[in-house]
């Protein structure tokens, strides 16, 4: 599933930063209040709004107060440049949702968005989900976080179900466990990686979050029955 997120802002240079980090959701974007309210009045689906608190004409907290008039079920974050508690006060007031700061980065802002919205969507299904959707949801997360090491307690909290329930569900519906799976998922984004990008061994063990890129190429042979290098080689040999 797609998430769709406007991103009200008047740094274009920004904006394009954003699109590139977050190129697994669709992105509306905006450059100003008028054009972000414009754009609201008219049918829409979107997931999350996240606004800038300074920019020209209207305010972004201004712009917050009256996005709330128009859709005020729509989860609203305030961005701004620099931390102050007086923005967070403003922010609070208009009935932000939550509050970021771009200093913190955009890696950092994306993986706060990504558990967002996954958690939202799981929380509002949670009901009615038969446990096939459940499990779709949870490797939905897992794909969306493969430069993490989640383990089923970090998971448990997020999904609002046990380490027992959803091992239970792994074993159930996908034939294998937990982290059998998470691994799998692992190996796959290694394997793309590898074949589409010239960053080395390290490099794509970092990015995925090993420790050490000895565990990368343990796991890697245990599951494709060859090093990374050899994965490479073969096929880049392949596609010529």
């Amino acid at each position: 599933m797609s998430y769709n997120i406007m991103l009200i802002d008047d740094d274009k240079e920004y904006i394009e930063e954003f699109k590139d980090f977050f190129y697994d959701y669709n992105i509306i974007t905006a450059y100003n209040a008028f054009d972000a309210l414009e754009l609201l009045h008219k049918p829409n689906i979107v997931d999350l709004i996240i606004i800038d608190i300074k920019m020209p004409g209207m305010k972004g907290t201004e712009l917050l107060k009256e996005i709330k008039k128009i859709s005020p079920d729509k989860y609203t974050i305030i961005l701004t440049a620099h931390s102050s508690e007086n923005n967070a006060i403003e922010a609070l007031k208009g009935h932000a949702d939550d509050y970021l700061i771009k200093s913190m980065g955009i890696k950092k802002i994306k993986t706060f968005i990504d558990e967002l919205l996954i958690e939202k969507n799981f929380r509002k299904d949670l009901n009615f989900n038969d446990n096939r959707t459940k499990i779709e949801k949870i490797k939905e997360y897992i794909n969306r976080n493969n430069d993490k090491m989640l383990n089923l307690k970090k998971l448990s909290e997020i999904v609002f179900l046990t380490p027992k329930y959803i091992s239970k569900l792994f074993k159930e519906h996908e034939g294998t466990c937990f982290n059998d799976f998470k691994l799998k998922v692992k190996t796959e984004k290694a394997k793309e990686m590898l074949i589409t990008t010239t960053m080395n061994i390290d490099q794509i063990s970092a990015a995925l979050g090993y420790k050490n890129t000895e565990s990368l190429i343990r796991i890697f042979k245990k599951i494709e029955n060859c090093t990374p290098s050899k994965y490479r080689e073969d096929n880049i040999k392949n596609n010529f």
